[in-house]
């Protein structure tokens, strides 16, 4: 007995326990660290930095209430796989009060992460991950050098992100992986350079998601598959209620089939419905520029995009594929010169919508779209109502509808003014039956074939 008891005396000098986290960059801090989260309550980090070689659970049925605060001062160091800091929670309802078990609001509503900075030192180190809480909120937190920044797995409810800085990470800024969740704000947060996307929802059920005044740039690199600042993508699943609202979201062209918002509307059945297409979605006073794509709509159904101003589409300021049901104008498609000198002066722009239905332009404002057989190109579509549109000094047509039914255009004004422009007509009409063009300004006529 002696001999074992001095056995494990010596083994424990070995590899000593803290009882409170180091923070001096060398220390293991991984097991003081859980320790102290494990006692729940207000966990404050001195300053430091603390490394950790596994996650840190947070079991909210444990810990009850709990808030793991850094004050800006506290460094994590994540080198290990997986998420710096895992919250665990048991909701597994709705956001009904009803559908609440008794210990949510006793023990587990509201887990609060602030003002820490989680630092990845491993490829497949996360910031963040939350499955099963309510009304998780993070605010003035820094992931870097991460694979994703923040991961929201299985079910949550009711989530906030605010005042964040997730960059340089090698995945996804904010990533709903496969994620059942109703009402979650982004709000106020610097996203940008990461490899796999700014925000991503992939799958799951995600409604009622609100992103505002954030600035998402070059969420995207050469080396990875296509992706977009903000990717919506309801394939074997299904997201709505969708608004982006007083944003810079731009960069980079250099990345093949880059996107500023790539929405695709194509997911999970509705009942026996094959033919659903997601949507609800809002796009309104932002700022697109500088990629490939700056607006990519799916297989989308219901959509407002109204008061932003588009610039730089090397490819497309606006390609919608299959879409119906949008509401598109007012908004400016400007070539302004000081953004179009160098490499930016190839960039193409326009707006094209291909096999798209019921739609509305309104009040559009398109200037210098360039290399495209019309500025705004309607292809086998049916059912636009176009109205009070500007098109000028473009390439090609300035509108062309091509085997385009059922449809109104009125009130337009297209014109050429360029000294070297190209022999086109304003209007291009081939094919298509019982539509109406009346009380348009065309400078330089139309042409029927």
């Amino acid at each position: 007995m002696i001999y074992r008891f001095l056995t494990l005396v010596f083994i424990a000098s070995l590899s000593p326990i803290h009882a409170k986290p180091v923070g001096d960059g060398k220390a293991d801090d991984t097991i003081a660290v859980q320790m102290l989260v494990d006692a729940g309550g207000a966990v404050r980090f001195d300053r430091g930095t603390y490394r950790l070689t596994k996650s840190i659970v947070v079991d909210l049925d444990k810990t009850g209430f709990i808030s793991l605060i850094g004050d800006g001062v506290a460094r994590f160091v994540m080198e290990g796989a997986g998420p710096a800091f895992h919250l665990k929670g048991s909701h597994g309802g709705t956001a009904d009060p009803t559908s609440l078990k008794p210990e949510i609001f006793a023990r587990q509503r509201t887990p609060m992460l602030d003002g820490i900075e989680i630092v990845g030192a491993h490829t497949e180190a996360d910031g963040i991950e939350a499955t099963g809480t309510m009304q998780l909120t993070i605010t003035r937190v820094s992931v870097h050098e991460a694979r994703h920044g923040v991961r929201l797995s299985v079910k949550n409810r009711n989530v906030i992100i605010s005042d964040c800085h997730l960059y340089h990470n090698s995945g996804i800024g904010v990533f709903y992986d496969h994620v059942d969740l109703h009402q979650s704000n982004i709000i106020g947060c610097h996203i940008s350079y990461n490899g796999g996307g700014g925000v991503v929802t992939r799958g799951g059920g995600v409604r009622n998601l609100h992103i505002g005044t954030c600035d998402i740039e070059s969420n995207m690199t050469p080396e990875a598959s296509p992706t977009a600042n903000v990717l919506i993508d309801c394939t074997g699943g299904s997201t709505a209620e969708v608004s982006i609202t007083g944003c810079t979201l731009q960069h980079n062209s250099v990345s093949p089939g880059s996107a500023n918002v790539r929405f695709i509307g194509k997911g999970k059945p509705y009942g026996s419905d094959e033919t659903v297409r997601w949507g609800h979605l809002s796009i309104c006073d932002n700022i697109l520029t500088d990629v490939a794509v700056n607006l990519d709509l799916q297989k989308v159904r219901g959509a407002v995009i109204n008061g932003n101003t588009f610039g730089g589409g090397f490819e497309h300021d606006l390609l919608a594929i299959d879409c119906s049901n949008l509401a598109i104008g007012p908004n400016t498609f400007d070539r302004n010169p000081p953004y179009y000198r160098g490499k930016a002066a190839a960039a193409k722009g326009g707006l094209v919508f291909r096999d798209c239905r019921d739609i509305t332009l309104a009040g559009l404002h398109i200037d210098g779209v360039r290399a495209h057989p019309a500025a705004v190109q309607i292809l086998n579509g049916d059912t636009f109502n176009l109205s009070g549109c500007t098109i000028l000094d473009s390439d090609g047509a300035g509108l062309l509808l091509q085997n385009t039914s059922h449809s109104l255009v009125t009130g337009c004004l297209i014109a050429d003014r360029r000294q070297d422009r190209q022999a086109a007509p304003s209007l291009r009409i081939g094919g298509g039956e019982d539509n109406i063009f009346d009380n348009n300004k065309l400078a330089h006529g139309e042409e029927i074939k």
